[in-house]
């Protein structure tokens, strides 16, 4: 392709080469490069790629985007180069005259925006063939967009989804190193997923991706705001609330129709972009509300009935399989959306009746006969607090929890879910989750300072493993047993490696064994 089609949407300065350049690969790591390639230098937190331009360009990369500007006269030049060019170094073969050339060096303001257009042109536009759905919160996206995917499949229709636990076309499943990818990855995706037949794409939108301009260009029919909460703050991350609610907001700028919970005191900070907001909430008048909020817990079964009003006129009852005022919450967003798509009610109704999510408030099978146990992903103090508080709403024998800190995460946060704990949980078993390269003693060390606030009942046992065998066998029929922090993920990260770790298949196994 050529670099001036790549160019077209994009400002910037032709510093040295031609636009009629021809490009074979976009790369944004020097590693990668290859003959042909352009190389976008970003700005990271550990690197900054335009220190790299060299190693690009003698590995043949034959155009360059910096977002600074770069000096020719730091790379030599040879007598058959003009003076003041970038060099193209190409690999000289035995009895072969040097090759020679001149790169194409662009300037552009910001390289990560230019990075999600370049993408965005690479793959031919697929997001503007698509119908996408972006939602952001602290808590709730993924659970949020399983509600809509299992809605829009209710429907009839082949919907892309995006998110904490990876992409799916249909039945296929991608894995993907972030909730939000990046723009290549993010681009090619919505590629596929059009070559599939997807009409329309739901993905959890984080701040991280906004404030990185990952989804740049993009135009949401639909931006749905959940919450927000102080999360994600501290290094690498945001640095600080006010930050965290600007980045939020940037989804706002690029939507077509919002959809937020007005249960959120920053919903308005958020969406203030918007002209109209379709409105959903559990406490207040909203276009769309839920009322008459009741839980229901029989053997298999841990949820939620309630009934929905549009705009002050009753629609219908729901009954959700995950527990919950906050799921109740997510399932409203859910409607207010796909009503605007002009989804019936007896489908919506359908399709909420039967979604689950995998890791989040997931009811497992096998345990009926003894006890109810879940599986959560819960790993903040906010979420935690949201999910034990709803757990005691179902007035169990006990609520026992079992929960561990991650390491190289700030101190504060185990601390403050320690604290959670030891308010609602009868008991909490302390184990490991990802200690990462911390001490498992300090970590528990922080856990433990936040649980004798509340006087919290506790027993150690780092071994997660024994932790679950334990639970199975020491739980009654009356006891709501939840494992916190792991949910979906399948692993255990311990000094730089990750061990493979199901929680499922451990309940499982040890069942098989009784």
């Amino acid at each position: 392709m050529k670099l001036r089609e790549l160019l077209s949407e994009i400002p910037h300065r032709l510093i040295s080469g031609e636009e009629e350049t021809e490009i074979t690969s976009i790369v944004y790591d020097s590693r990668k490069v290859k003959p042909g390639s352009l190389f976008v230098c970003l700005t990271g937190f550990l690197t900054d790629g335009h220190e790299y331009i060299r190693q690009a360009l003698e590995q043949g990369a034959v155009a360059v985007m910096a977002e600074r500007e770069v000096e020719p006269g730091a790379f030599p030049v040879t007598k058959e180069e003009k003076p003041g060019a970038f060099p193209v170094i190409k690999e000289e073969k035995p009895g072969e005259e040097p090759a020679g050339g001149v790169a194409a060096v662009i300037q552009v303001p910001d390289t990560r925006e230019a990075l999600a257009y370049l993408a965005a042109a690479w793959f031919g536009h697929p997001a503007r063939e698509l119908c996408i759905i972006g939602i952001t919160g602290t808590k709730g996206k993924t659970t949020t967009a399983h509600m809509l995917r299992s809605i829009l499949e209710e429907q009839g229709e082949q919907a892309g989804m995006i998110g904490t636990l990876g992409a799916y076309i249909g039945r296929e499943h991608i894995p993907t190193d972030n909730t939000t990818p990046e723009p290549w990855e993010l681009h090619r995706l919505f590629a596929r997923m059009r070559q599939k037949g997807c009409r329309y794409v739901v993905m959890e939108v984080s701040s991280q991706a906004l404030k990185q301009k990952r989804t740049a260009g993009i135009l949401f029919a639909y931006g749905v705001f959940l919450n927000i909460s102080p999360d994600h703050i501290g290094a690498g991350e945001h640095e600080d609330f006010a930050e965290y609610l600007a980045c939020k907001g940037l989804l706002f700028s690029q939507t077509k129709q919002a959809v937020a919970s007005i249960d959120d005191m920053h919903w308005q900070d958020v969406t203030g972009a918007m002209e109209r907001v379709v409105t959903v909430s559990t406490q207040k008048r909203a276009d769309y509300q839920g009322t008459a909020i009741r839980n229901c817990w029989k053997p298999g079964f841990l949820g939620v009935e309630f009934q929905v009003t549009e705009k002050g006129a009753p629609k219908g009852k729901l009954r959700l399989n995950m527990p919950g005022q906050f799921n109740v919450e997510n399932a409203l967003a859910a409607i207010a959306v796909a009503s605007g798509l002009g989804i019936s009610w007896e489908v919506m109704a359908a399709a909420l009746g039967k979604v689950y999510v995998k890791g989040r408030t997931q009811l497992l099978k096998g345990t009926a006969h003894f006890s109810t146990f879940l599986i959560d992903y819960a790993h903040n103090a906010l979420s935690m607090e949201n999910l034990l508080e709803t757990l005691r709403g179902y007035h169990p024998g006990r609520l026992v929890c079992m929960f561990g800190g991650g390491g190289n995460k700030p101190k504060q946060r185990r601390y403050d879910m320690g604290r959670i704990a030891g308010k609602y949980a009868d008991l909490s078993i302390i184990t490991m989750d990802n200690p990462r390269f911390e001490d498992m003693e300090e970590i528990n060390k922080d856990i433990i300072a936040g649980l004798k606030v509340h006087d919290g009942a506790y027993k150690v046992i780092s071994d997660r493993k024994q932790a679950i065998h334990y639970l199975i066998d020491n739980s009654g029929r009356e006891d709501l047993v939840v494992f916190v922090g792991k949910g979906h993920e399948t692993y255990q990260e311990i000094r730089g490696k990750r061990y493979y770790f199901s929680e499922e298949e451990i309940v499982e196994g040890y069942l098989q064994t009784k």
